[in-house]
């Protein structure tokens, strides 16, 4: 008899698999996933963010988000900084190391997700943003709450 998949366990799957495909593809260059979301998010924000913004962006905690910058200055690949007009911000700038693995790193997250959403027609993948986006919406929502 075949299992059935509840909606969250088939998100839920699919997600754990893309992030093993990635993270796959990431460990030629010594970086995660995340890590090179971070590089790509920073250089087409101009190099730079806050790190509170940087937690925002990802949708994760501080503590998180300072683990993985925490990571990324030992690597060389953005430097932390505090910011001028508030020393209690903390503003994270991609460094030239970062930059130069910016376009490896975006072409190897690009070929994932094509693996990901492979024979997926044009209309096919618009509506799954669109439903994918939805589920966000009505999480962050219940988040809120609580």
């Amino acid at each position: 008899m075949e299992e059935t998949r509840s909606l969250g366990q088939s998100i839920a799957c699919a997600a754990h698999l893309f992030r093993e495909r990635a993270d796959a593809r990431m460990s030629k260059y010594d970086v995660t996933p995340l890590q090179a979301h971070v590089i790509i998010h920073l250089s087409r924000c101009g190099g730079q963010s806050t790190q509170r913004a940087l937690g925002d962006h990802f949708h994760v905690r501080p503590s998180t988000v300072n683990g993985i910058v925490d990571r990324m200055v030992e690597r060389g690949l953005v430097a932390r900084s505090a910011d001028n007009s508030d020393a209690r911000r903390r503003c994270i700038s991609l460094t030239k190391d970062g930059q130069a693995q910016m376009d490896q790193l975006w072409q190897e997250l690009r070929e994932t997700e094509r693996q990901f959403v492979a024979d997926f027609t044009p209309e096919e993948l618009a509506q799954l943003h669109s439903l994918l986006n939805r589920v966000i919406q009505n999480l962050e929502e219940d988040r809120k709450k609580c």
